[in-house]
């Protein structure tokens, strides 16, 4: 037994070593290319649901002392963001806060239950415990063709940010899915957002159609 641990913590070691040599610095980063959301402002108003959640769990929200400005992607992490995605997608059943909780909005992590931030949340954490950079997993507020709010986990990554979305079984660059980008976290401060500029024509059309 003793030595199984050794071989799991090994292995655990090995794969955030890894993980640590693929990181890119925030100031080697060019988000002026297409493939990043571009953002406007240094703070805006934070989701309410996620301020109590940062009121609850302090240690989560807290300015990063070293942010991390993109994870360099490989083939493995592609793969275990698809990993990731998929068992948090197919382990949670869709339930909404009103049905759950008996209030309009309130973040947590899902326990078998949950509404679309709750499985961003839970992807975040098992993607932090992997050993990614908090500074590239950013909570972040979307709007639907219909007009109603969503919530998704970007991931800025040198490919660009890739959304994990529990309402799609794939994991996408931000200009391919249909929403209107409003906000996400900062990447320096876990505990404060920053709006997102979108004027994809995409957005629009796709709102009219529907």
């Amino acid at each position: 037994m003793a030595s199984n641990k050794k071989g799991l913590r090994t292995a655990l070691l090995g794969a955030i070593l890894a993980l640590a040599a693929t990181v890119i610095p925030v100031q080697a980063l060019d988000i002026t290319n297409v493939a990043f959301v571009q953002t406007v402002g240094t703070t805006t108003s934070i989701p309410v649901g996620h301020l109590e959640f940062c009121q609850n769990r302090p240690d989560e929200c807290r300015p990063h002392a070293s942010p991390v400005g993109a994870v360099s992607l490989t083939e493995g992490l592609w793969q275990q963001l698809l990993s990731v995605n998929a068992s948090v997608n197919q382990g949670v059943t869709p339930v909404t806060d009103e049905q759950l909780y008996k209030v309009a909005e309130f973040w947590t992590y899902p326990n078998g239950y949950g509404d679309c931030e709750d499985y961003a949340l839970a992807k975040r954490r098992q993607l932090i415990d992997a050993g990614w950079p908090a500074s590239t997993l950013l909570m972040s507020v979307v709007k639907q063709a219909n007009g109603e709010g969503h919530a998704v986990l970007m991931v800025r990554t040198d490919r660009g940010d890739l959304v994990l979305d529990n309402q799609v079984g794939s994991v996408d660059l931000w200009s391919s899915t249909p929403y209107k980008f409003i906000k996400r976290q900062s990447q320096a401060d876990a505990g404060k957002w920053v709006d997102m500029i979108d004027t994809r024509e995409i957005v629009v059309a796709t709102a009219a159609i529907n």
